[in-house]
């Protein structure tokens, strides 16, 4: 009966490569952030050699991942490009599917912007004041310290900070399966979310009881902390806006009053039309995320699926392409279009995993 399943399982693996090599155009999926990066690189890849310019979708980061670790073979994904790491659950999934080596690719980062229109005010928002304007449930503000949580009461900025404008909350931002909204949710939410020290102490906890072996326990803990800081809430003040962030930069620009979360790529497009907060007192530019001053910053990666390379034409080819200094470079075209280019080291090491298809591990 074992060697059934194993025989199974490696038939299934020869029998997905093989359908890869009826394909003649790259298949990249994932990451609407990544995706204008992505976009730039295909597209000189088309017209500089005699492969066939990539095929991509903007499918969210979440949504990337769960087509790429379907498996291997024509109708799966040769490359997703993701806004954060692959989680530790999807690269099982990827695993528990055939999709074995996997080669993990960081491009550079990126800062997450809350922004507006420039004929409104300029924001100056803590990370604490976009926790309480836009988290599903709050500290009693009666009582902020009591350990009570009540359903966010805020109604306006004005509400959440009296240096604020008294304009209605009113947020678009990336749904679920994006890893702007991961990443947006950990490093803006959660920041603010910790301010409070019975919530910090939450996690705190659940770090001690996992040590002393309390597992249920300590999940128990961790998934309430999870709950309180990334719960965003649901009563029309936060609107999911798809994966297309050009389009929430076009609804800024009808209303005025509004704040969209989105890429730095893509307020660097649109300075003629909006403007970024400052996120605890630094603004969201191109030096400040680069030395990591700025809060909200986060790496941007893409994952290749080793058993096509060789199978797909050109997937080798545009791998070198990517990582060129020419495109990545702190000079490259790819600098031109927002991305903050890594150190020196990090781009010849990610350079090195890329050419010699070096599979990442957990």
């Amino acid at each position: 009966m074992k060697q059934s399943r194993v025989l199974a399982s490696v038939l299934a693996v020869v029998t997905g490569t093989a359908m890869a090599a009826s394909r003649d155009t790259i298949y990249i999926v994932g990451s609407s952030t990544v995706y204008p990066f992505a976009t730039v690189v295909a597209e000189r890849f088309g017209k500089s050699t005699k492969f066939n310019t990539p095929k991509i979708e903007s499918t969210g980061s979440g949504g990337g991942m769960k087509l790429f670790c379907e498996g291997v073979g024509v109708s799966h994904p040769d490359i997703t490009n993701a806004s954060r790491r692959i989680k530790k659950s999807e690269y099982g999934k990827c695993q528990k599917n055939g999709v074995k080596d996997i080669v993990e690719v960081k491009i550079g980062y990126d800062g997450i912007v809350v922004a507006n229109s420039i004929e409104a005010p300029r924001f100056n928002l803590s990370r604490r004041d976009i926790f309480l304007a836009l988290a599903k449930q709050v500290p009693d503000p009666k009582a902020p310290e009591s350990g009570k949580l009540v359903a966010n009461p805020y109604q306006t900025w004005k509400d959440v900070n009296p240096a604020l404008p008294d304009y209605r909350i009113e947020v678009l931002g990336p749904p679920p399966t994006s890893g702007t909204r991961d990443a947006f949710a950990e490093l803006a939410m959660e920041a603010g979310c910790k301010t409070f020290d019975w919530i910090r102490q939450i996690k705190d906890e659940a770090k001690k009881l996992k040590k002393s072996g309390d597992k249920q326990q300590a999940k128990a803990l961790k998934n309430r902390y999870k709950a309180i800081c990334h719960g965003v809430r649901e009563d029309g003040r936060y609107i999911e806006a798809g994966e297309n962030d050009n389009l929430i930069v076009q609804k800024l620009g009808v209303n005025p009053k509004a704040l969209g979360v989105f890429g730095y790529s893509f307020l660097e497009q649109n300075e003629d039309r909006i403007q970024g907060s400052l996120i605890d007192g630094v603004a969201p530019e191109f030096e400040l995320i680069a030395s990591g001053k700025y809060p909200v910053s986060r790496p941007l990666f893409f994952y290749v699926k080793k058993a096509h390379v060789g199978k797909v034409p050109g997937i080798r080819e545009y791998l070198a392409e990517f990582t060129s200094e020419k495109a990545w470079g702190e000079e490259g075209y790819l600098v031109d279009k927002g991305l903050i280019p890594m150190s020196r080291e990090e781009r010849e090491k990610y350079a090195r995993d890329a050419k010699e298809l070096n599979p990442m591990h957990f």
